[in-house]
């Protein structure tokens, strides 16, 4: 599950604070999620972390702040994603078993489209990897002026 959330960590970056919210709508399940968002931003954060620092753990620390700032919209994008996409159980069986499935790619994809202004269901039929290998190798200094 990590790789996955590691491709969206680095989309997010670049995206994820200048959205508009999302119209609020709530599933029968979203509450349930609401309650596992503070172990979500907790998970998000540590990738982020781990991906951005390279193993430098001198970077570690001072990563961890903007970090779990960009936690905060990018959790909050998943869990309204899980909820708008009706894969909510879908995605709650996936994290209980700990495996990344087919709904949770879902989900992974419409919050990406949906970071980047494109319509929700825009990435559906590219694969996920195919996202990671376009996005993945992106270098923070590309994207300064």
């Amino acid at each position: 599950m990590a790789k996955p959330l590691r491709i969206l960590m680095l989309l997010a970056a670049a995206t994820a604070l200048v959205l508009p919210a999302a119209p609020a709508r709530a599933g029968l399940l979203r509450p349930v999620l609401m309650m596992l968002r503070p172990q979500l931003e907790n998970q998000l954060t540590r990738v982020c972390v781990e991906t951005a620092s390279a193993g430098r753990t001198d970077l570690e620390k001072s990563l961890q702040d903007p970090c779990r700032k960009l936690a905060v919209p990018t959790s909050k994008c998943l869990i309204e994603e899980t909820d708008n996409s009706g894969r909510s159980l879908g995605v709650l069986t996936e994290m209980v078993s700990g495996r990344f499935g087919d709904d949770s790619e879902v989900v992974v994809k419409r919050c990406l489209a949906r970071m980047f202004g494109l319509p929700t269901d825009s990435l559906r039929d590219m694969p996920l990897r195919e996202l990671g290998k376009r996005f993945g190798s992106f270098k923070l200094q590309e994207a300064a002026p």
